[in-house]
Order: structure tokens, then sequence, then C-alpha cells
């Protein structure tokens, strides 16, 4: 097992470093200033993001986890991984170019042609629409129907809630079901649908930036060539768009916390209380303490579960226990990065109180921590996954 990275895995990481530190960076005073106007989720805004699309393109930075056959970087799943804890550390949200929703890789030739490709090249977006009102982590309990026409097209009937870029995408990721016998056992298929084939969306104020969007669908009619995959076999698909994330959200809450951290050390250094230096406390140096030894151990968990990816081999049991751990981690970490600067961290002149807000989503979405733990103890009960098994 080596985890020293290659030169040239070492020379992206300092491409995205400075990438971060020379156009990204400079945006949080503006990113800020949308948070207090109340547009933090329209920040940055269209023109800007395609700017620094263009510019990390240019900068070799385009499909980082792209396979090369599309004419992507096909990045290590542990480098992208570290490139989501640097990006993490950033206030400003963005994302790299030449980027798709993993199980648009699965569609057939047609479809790549109409969907995936001019994803990659920036001119379509898509969202993925499996939560509902009413099915959340329960995502097998998912209402919205797929009825089979006499014409041959399928017709959409449903709500769907917290769907990220649901209010910006043009087509859409979306599960139903057409068999409900037969459950997640194939009576659920996906789908990709176009808006113009008539769903609608409207934007759902959350307590962070985090801008999801309610889409509704009615009589919405979707050709049969729209089916992604197999009919009934969607829930697989849907399960591996998950799978996805948690590795990459527990990644960038490592970021997050460790720019949280480093604001904590500069500030105890700083603030003089009592004639000293806050730093100089006992109870201020645990503070520091604890987070930064909670922060290196979901570190670890991350890589080892990306890792493990790399080789071909399952990580569902490593993945829950990596997202379970950061999310609870970086709550944590602003809990008491917020504490140690007293006052002040509960202002919005510093972003702190932003991310104490923005931070708790992550133990709500892809997956509840219930939802982490149950599949955790399921493993090992079940015997899927062995007590000190280096496996």
């Amino acid at each position: 097992m080596d985890f020293r990275l290659a030169p040239e895995e070492k020379m992206i990481l300092e491409t995205v470093r400075d990438f971060i530190r020379t156009e990204l960076t400079p945006l949080e005073g503006a990113q800020q200033e949308a948070h207090l106007a109340g547009r933090g989720h329209e920040f940055p805004d269209e023109p800007t993001t395609r700017r620094l699309q263009h510019k990390a393109k240019d900068l070799g930075l385009w499909g980082i986890a792209t396979p090369k056959e599309y004419g992507g970087a096909d990045l290590s799943t542990v480098l992208n991984a570290m490139i989501a804890m640097e990006m993490g550390r950033c206030l400003v949200s963005f994302q790299f170019p030449g980027r798709a929703d993993n199980i648009l890789f699965l569609a057939n030739d047609r479809q790549k042609e109409r969907y995936l490709i001019p994803t990659l090249e920036g001119e379509r977006r898509s969202c993925f629409a499996l939560t509902e009102p009413t099915a959340g982590s329960d995502a097998t309990n998912i209402r919205m129907t797929a009825t089979l026409d006499p014409s041959g097209d399928w017709v959409l009937n449903g709500e769907k809630i917290f769907i990220t870029n649901g209010n910006e995408a043009d087509f859409a990721i979306v599960f139903a079901v057409n068999d409900r016998e037969k459950g997640t056992r194939g009576g659920i298929t996906a789908f990709l649908v176009d808006r113009a084939m008539g769903w609608q969306s409207r934007f759902v104020p959350t307590m962070g930036t985090w801008g999801p969007a309610r889409l509704t669908f009615h009589n919405v009619r979707v050709p049969a060539e729209n089916v992604l995959g197999e009919v009934g076999y969607g829930f697989r698909l849907a399960m591996s768009w998950i799978g996805a994330g948690r590795v990459t959200i527990p990644a960038r809450a490592i970021g997050q916390a460790e720019r949280l951290l480093q604001m904590g050390i500069d500030y105890a250094q700083q603030r003089v209380a009592f004639g000293n230096p806050i730093a100089e406390y006992q109870a201020i140096q645990w503070m520091l303490a604890d987070s930064a030894v909670e922060i290196e151990s979901c570190k670890w968990m991350v890589l080892h579960a990306a890792w493990k990816q790399d080789q071909g081999l399952d990580i569902r049991h490593e993945a829950s226990m990596a997202k379970l751990a950061a999310a609870q981690m970086v709550n944590r970490v602003c809990d008491r990065i917020l504490q140690l600067h007293g006052g002040m961290g509960y202002t919005q002149e510093l972003p702190i109180e932003r991310l104490y807000r923005e931070v708790r989503v992550y133990r709500i979405f892809e997956g509840t921590d219930e939802i982490q733990k149950r599949a955790i103890a399921r493993n090992l009960l079940r015997g899927y996954a062995r007590v000190g098994s280096w496996d």
C-alpha cells in the first residue's frame, strides 16, 4: 500500500492550489457580500463561472474525473478526493469543467450524443432527481409514477425535492416507479427528461447557501428511447450515483474543517484576554488539538476508501464510515471555532456562522447519519465487513 503521489500527481495538486489562490480566494469577499444580501446561492454568477471554467481548462484542469476516452484526465479517486479537500478550504463554490454524473457514462450511444457529450462540453446541465417529499433516506419508497402509454411513451407524475442544480438544469435524471409490486427489484426506472418536456422547478430556501429545487411532473411524456439503462433497474443506477458522493462529500468536509482550524489558530495567537494571547490557555489549546486529531483521522478514512476504489474493491462500508465520521467531525470543529472566536464568531462579519449553517446538511443529504449507522452495523452483523480486517 503506497500513499505517495507520483510527480505528475503532485504537479496537478499544486496547479489546483494555485488556481484556488489566484482565481477563487480573491472572490471570497464578494461571496460574503452576496451571502449577506441573501444571494449566496446565486454566487458566482454564470459569466463568472464560465470565466473560471475557461481558466481551469487552460490550466489542464478539465474532466478530472472523466474517462480518457471522452478527453478527460481520468484522475484516480485518491487524487480527486485530495482535490475535493483543497476545494473545501475555499469559501467560493466551484466545479471544474468537463464533469458529468457518473451514471450518464452508462447511457447508450444516442443518449451519450444528446446528453453526455454536451454536458461534458458545458453546453447542457443536468440534475439528479431521486428524493421526494415523503422519501428521503428511504429512497426505496419513492412514489413518482411512470406509466407506459399505448403510444409507447412513458408518462411521469409526481414531485421531487431538494434537487441540486434543479433550477438551472435543462434535463433531469429522474427515477420513477413503473411497477410498485416489484419495487427496487425491477420496479424503478431511470429516465432522461428534458425540461422542455414539461417539468417545472422552484427554489427551496434552506438555512445555508445551498439552493435546491422542488421539481413538479404533471403528465410529462417521455419517449421510450429516453430510458437510462434497463426498464425497472434504475435503482441500481441511483445507488451507484449516491455511492460516488460518499467519498467526495467527506473529502470536502475535511477541507472546510482545515480552513476553520487555521482560522482558529490564527485568531488564538492574535486575541489577547486577561493579558495573554488566548492560545496560551489550555481550554483553547484543547479545542485546537481535538479538532486537529479528528480532522486527521477522517482524512485517512477518506483516503483509504478512495484507495480501495482505485483497486476495484467494494468500498460501501468504508465510504459509509468516512461520510458519517467526516459529517459529524466538521460540525464539531465548526462549533469549536465559533466558540473560540466568541461573539465575533457569532456575527456575520466572519464566515464562520455561514459555514456553521452550511456544513449541517452533510449529516442529512446523500444518506443521513442514521442511515450510515444502519448500513455500517448491518455490514458488521451480516459479515460483509470484518472487525480488524486489512482487506
